[in-house]
């Protein structure tokens, strides 16, 4: 489908910027509200070095007041006035900038933001399909006692930056990466005598309910996805739970709506594949490794589902290898006319890490409802090869 606009009908012309030698705490006043949550950062003759953006000061562990904005400073994949949205939400997910800077031949003009991408598309007519087009189904959850080390262990497993919380069944509240950050980072401290700072409260070991936030803010599955949009911004919130009566059963992010923008302009019917690599390098021989695997997927399931994008996010923890190899983590999401799928898997290396969560990402398939329909004797004999039971032999 033809996007409704580029990025010179969206893009915020105005703007904060630090020079680079400034220092870092400088950043904190340039942060404000009805701005792009990003600053240029400049150098001493007023060029375009960077960018600093809110998620990083949040997520630094820096003392702002002893370090300079450059140690903050991030890159980012530049845009042209005419570049389409689809190319834009693509840049955003290939890189995990959801803010990018904005270029008039060789100077900054402004920045375009994921929620600026996201409004546009939801105000054409794909924001009247519903929400249950794009979201990810069935999330994973955890109960309210369960500690705030384990949300963050799940939030890492799986590459999430939002977890429902739930209790005895229900929705009860929702942490994010945010509350996670400042709570992590910026413990609330217990009081001793004198009303000095005691101890640090062991942000890690306290419930989840502790810090959730709540009531949570739901849609029905049918909900229009501009209505949604309209929502998150009103609310200023990146994910909304999705239920079905008291049912959680998906949430959407903006990288769900990312996802499917940035394949817009495909027109070819096939299956296509988007990396988002971060703190890896990938060398020519895993590059080939994984687009071989990647085309025997493709060859196995292109008739059943036709068109779709597998997104590929993949990283690695730092500090952890052995004997040189890296942990890789590797999240894969299948998008399809059919519905979406996930799959995760954590190991070391590039290869391995990335093979086994493609083969659990094909026994999803082979297992949903929508390959069952659309061949039900492919998918079984399919499963045979994986030597998993069909519905024929029981689970």
């Amino acid at each position: 489908m033809a996007l409704p606009n580029r990025v010179k009908d969206i893009y915020s012309k105005q703007f904060n910027a630090v020079l680079e030698n400034d220092t870092a705490s400088k950043c904190l006043e340039g942060f404000k509200k009805d701005m792009p949550p990003v600053l240029a950062v400049l150098d001493d003759q007023k060029n375009y070095m960077g960018m600093v953006s809110r998620r990083s000061v949040l997520r630094s562990r820096l003392d702002l007041s002893r370090h300079k904005v450059k140690n903050l400073m991030t890159s980012a994949p530049t845009v042209g006035l005419d570049e389409t949205l689809s190319r834009v939400a693509k840049l955003m997910i290939g890189s995990g900038v959801r803010q990018l800077p904005v270029f008039d031949k060789d100077n900054l003009v402004g920045f375009v933001t994921d929620e600026a991408v996201i409004h546009a598309v939801a105000e054409a007519p794909w924001g009247n399909a519903p929400v249950d087009s794009v979201m990810t189904r069935a999330p994973h959850t955890v109960e309210v006692n369960r500690s705030v080390g384990a949300v963050l262990g799940l939030m890492r497993e799986f590459g999430m930056s939002h977890v429902p919380i739930m209790e005895r069944g229900k929705l009860a509240g929702m942490i994010s990466i945010q509350d996670i950050f400042e709570n992590l980072y910026f413990p609330p401290k217990r009081m001793g005598s004198n009303d000095f700072a005691g101890d640090r409260i062991d942000t890690l070991g306290i419930a989840a309910k502790g810090i959730m936030s709540k009531p949570v803010i739901t849609v029905d599955p049918k909900k229009s996805l501009h209505n949604c949009e309209a929502l998150m911004h009103y609310h200023d919130i990146s994910c909304l739970c999705v239920v079905d009566g008291e049912h959680l059963v998906g949430v959407i992010t903006k990288l769900d709506f990312l996802e499917p923008i940035s394949q817009m302009e495909i027109i070819e019917r096939r299956l296509t594949i988007q990396f988002s690599i971060k703190d890896i390098e990938i060398n020519p021989e895993q590059q080939e490794f994984m687009m071989m695997e990647f085309d025997s997927f493709a060859h196995h399931f292109q008739e059943a589902f036709q068109q779709g994008s597998l997104f590929v996010y993949m990283k690695t923890h730092r500090g952890t290898n052995m004997r040189g190899t890296p942990m890789v983590h590797c999240r894969l999401q299948f998008r399809t006319t059919k519905g979406s799928f996930f799959a995760a898997s954590e190991g070391w290396g590039v290869e391995p890490t990335f093979k086994v969560a493609l083969d659990r990402l094909e026994r999803r398939l082979l297992r949903s409802k929508e390959l069952l329909a659309y061949n039900p004797r492919f998918a079984r004999d399919y499963l045979y090869r994986f030597g998993l039971p069909t519905e024929e032999q029981g689970e």
